[in-house]
Formats: structure tokens, sequence, C-alpha cells
């Protein structure tokens, strides 16, 4: 299991350093050692699973980067602790006290995610892939779409004139759009307001509108690029989004079912019985 609520305050910590070293790894050649406190020893694989269980930080940064940063944020964070140990902290209420949420919070969270991984498996994936998704798919017309959204009737207009003289759609674009995507891909009539889709929809391939079409956003030119009928997506482009859809489903019967099995009484700020909800 990733314990990466342990790599959160190395994170909080990292962006706090002031000073970037540049400089060769070269600590694995010291027995794997990558600092001493005091004599305590900071393992270079601690650093490297910091590092593995944010992938988010190992897709920007390169290992040997990320690691002449990490031995400040480690070398600070044993300083605090052997401090902490020093003055006893951990016999203080206040720490007690902490500790007993932090303990309650990460029990919660660790058997959520147990749950979910028990349920979100592969073979639930391509099952619900299978029998849900593709049992269930509807095909719509599919739209290929450029367009250039300006402010004014009158520059819309200005646009249109030069496309009717044969100026290229991608050079005028350049010049005029206030949107930086020019190229909407395909999408379904669904995902764009009602005034675009039936202007996209009264086109033929390769045709622009020969008229400014208003919407909330502004005057757009459209040319229709490509219509086709939609197909479903493979599995590996839709499977995060069943894995998110199956682990939100594990937690709400996660939770119908401790509700089911337990006896549960609420009060209001006046200490009466609240009423059982519907």
């Amino acid at each position: 299991m990733k314990k990466k609520y342990i790599w959160a305050g190395s994170v909080v910590l990292l962006a706090g350093v002031a000073a970037l070293y540049a400089f060769k790894v070269n600590a694995e050649k010291n027995s794997g050692v990558a600092a001493k406190v005091n004599g305590e020893v900071i393992t270079i694989e601690e650093i490297r699973k910091g590092y593995t269980d944010n992938p988010q930080i190992a897709a920007q940064v390169p290992f040997n980067d990320f690691y002449a940063k990490a031995v400040d944020v480690f070398v600070n964070g044993k300083l605090l602790y052997q401090a902490a140990q020093k003055a006893n902290v951990e016999d203080t209420a206040a720490y007690k006290e902490q500790l007993k949420v932090m303990k309650e919070d990460l029990s919660r969270k660790v058997y959520l995610e147990q749950a979910v991984e028990k349920n979100v498996t592969d073979e639930a994936v391509k099952k619900f892939y299978n029998e849900e998704y593709l049992k269930k798919f509807e095909s719509k017309k599919e739209m290929g779409a450029k367009h250039i959204l300006v402010d004014s009737e009158k520059t819309a207009k200005e646009v249109i004139e030069k496309l009717n003289g044969g100026a290229d759609f991608d050079k005028i674009a350049k010049e005029y759009t206030k949107d930086k995507t020019v190229d909407l891909g395909y999408f379904t009539e669904d995902l764009m307001v009602p005034e675009f889709t039936k202007a996209a929809l009264a086109l033929k391939k390769g045709q622009y509108t020969k008229t400014p079409v208003k919407t909330q956003f502004g005057y757009h030119v459209i040319l229709l690029q490509d219509i086709r009928d939609s197909k479903p997506l493979p599995l590996k482009d839709i499977e995060p989004q069943i894995k998110n859809l199956l682990g939100q489903k594990t937690i709400a019967e996660t939770f119908d079912s401790l509700y089911k099995d337990s006896k549960i009484e609420k009060y209001d700020l006046n200490g009466n019985l609240m009423p059982k909800a519907e």
C-alpha cells in the first residue's frame, strides 16, 4: 500500500527549500546511505520510495535532480524528529490528542482503500466495459470542426469575406480568433451550445458558415471538417474513468452496508433524538 500521507509532509518542506544544489548523485556507492544525521542513517531507498510513490513528481523531474533537493528535505525532517524526541513531545497531551485524530483518519483511509482495491480489479473493469459500456453504447453523430471566435458580428463578417476570397482558415484564425483552441476535434451535439451545434449540423463536410453564428461566447465562424457516427472507445482510453466509477460505487456500497448493520442515534442541539431519515 502506498503511504502517500507520509510523503505529503516532505512535499510541503520541499516547496520551502530556497536554494537548489547541483551535483551528481554518487551516494549509492556509499552502501546506499544518503545521509547521516547525528549518527542516524537516511537511506537512498527511502528517498527513492518517496519519488516513486508520487508519479506526478516522477513525470516532471528526473530522480537525480529530485534526489539533490530531497536529501535536504529528509535531513530537515530527521533533525526535527530528533529534536521532538529530545523534548519528549510524544508524552504531551497535544501530541496524544493529535495522534488519536490522525490514527482514526488513517484507519478510515486505509479501510476504504482496501475495499476499493479488493473490488476494482482488472476483471471487474473488463466486465463493466463489456456489460455496461459496450452493450449499452448508443452511436451518435460526431462532428469534427474548427472555429474562429470574435467579439463582434462585424468582425465575423470580415473573416467570412476573407474566406470567400480564398484565404486559409488556419491563417485567418491566428489573426482573428480570441479562442486559442481553433481545432475543436470531434464532439457530439450535446457537448456544444445549441446555436453552435445547429449551425455545424447544417454544413456539409468542408463547408464553413456563411453568416456569423452568435452564442453566449461571441460570434463564431465554423468549418465542418468531418461528420461521422461515434464508435465505442477502446478499453485503454476509458479504463481510468471505469476504475473511478467502480471505486465510487464501492465506497457507496461500503457505507450502505455499515449503516445497515449499525444502530445509529442522532440528537439535535437541544438533546432531542432526531427522527430517522426516510
